[in-house]
Order: structure tokens, then C-alpha cells, then sequence
């Protein structure tokens, strides 16, 4: 299991060696939010949904998966491309793409293999079981990351609202 700050890290370190080789200065604070949420993008939707909701058989599944990774990223990126901000859309398919390799390590090396769970739908997913072992005591955890998710994408989805409605004057 990989942790929500490993997931950061791990998405951090190539993203702000480049802005620092690159740019000879530190990352901007707007780079380092859009690499910290797109590291915890996957888990902010699928854990609620899978652990809270039940709507899908896993937390592991959905934007864990490249179904509906790929089409995320290149709508990502073409939002990057059209707000004239790629840096910071890759920043974020980066972020969100690391994600998926951190959980599914046996993509790696000596003997990669993809996991069912990163085709999900079109694969059923790795079986799990269906209260997380990080849940603890009464599922207290499960509900404080389902509170963080909602907190976290009620923000961003705000901040989203407003930069649409501001690049295509709404």
C-alpha cells in the first residue's frame, strides 16, 4: 500500500527537479497543488465511491484504471494547450499517471505485467476486501478521507467553475 504523501512525493521529485533545472528556481506554489492533487486525484474519487457509496467493486478501479485515465489525461492536457498552461496540465498527468504505476508495481521491472485493475472495466478487478485495511476502528479513517475528498474536490471544482467561466468569458 502506498501512502497518500508517498503518492506525493513520488510525483513531486520529477516534477520539481525539472522546474528547477529548467526554470534555475524553485516551483511555483500553483505547480506544487496541481502535483500534489493530481498524486491524490485517483484516491479522492475511487476510495468514496468504492468504500462510502459502493458504486464501484473497488478502490482501486475507476480513475485508477487507463479506460478512463487516458481520456482524463488528454482532456487535461488540451485544457493546458487551450489556457496556454501545459505545464501545468502535465504536471498534473504526471502526478495522476504516477499514481497508477505506484499502486500497480508489478509494471516494473525484473518481470512487468499490467494489473487487471488498470483495465477496469474492460478486466474485472483484483479481489479486495471490501473494508480497507487502513480503515480503522470503526471505519473512522474511511470517513475522515471521504470528508478530505469531498472538502478537496469541492474546492477544486470551484476553482475550475471560475476558470472556465474566465478563458471562455461564460
Amino acid at each position: 500500500m502506498v501512502l497518500p504523501i508517498e503518492h506525493f512525493i513520488i510525483a513531486l521529485l520529477p516534477v520539481a527537479t525539472y522546474a528547477v533545472i529548467r526554470d534555475r528556481r524553485l516551483p511555483s506554489l500553483q505547480l506544487l497543488a496541481v502535483a500534489f492533487f493530481g498524486s491524490q486525484f485517483p484516491d479522492l474519487i475511487d476510495k468514496p465511491l468504492a468504500h462510502e457509496l459502493f458504486l464501484i467493486p473497488s478502490g482501486r478501479v475507476f480513475i485508477h484504471s487507463l479506460p478512463f485515465a487516458i481520456p482524463l489525461a488528454i482532456a487535461v492536457i488540451a485544457y493546458g494547450i487551450k489556457t496556454e498552461r501545459v505545464r501545468l496540465a502535465v504536471a498534473f498527468v504526471f502526478a495522476h499517471l504516477s499514481h497508477l504505476v505506484a499502486d500497480n508495481q508489478q509494471l516494473l521491472p525484473p518481470n512487468p505485467r499490467v494489473s487487471p485493475d488498470l483495465l477496469w472495466p474492460l478486466q474485472p478487478p483484483v479481489p479486495r476486501s471490501a473494508i480497507p485495511n487502513w480503515a480503522g476502528s470503526g471505519s473512522i479513517n474511511l470517513h475522515l478521507w471521504t470528508a478530505f475528498s469531498v472538502v478537496v474536490l469541492a474546492l477544486v471544482a470551484y476553482v475550475l467553475v471560475v476558470d472556465l467561466k474566465t478563458q471562455f468569458k461564460l
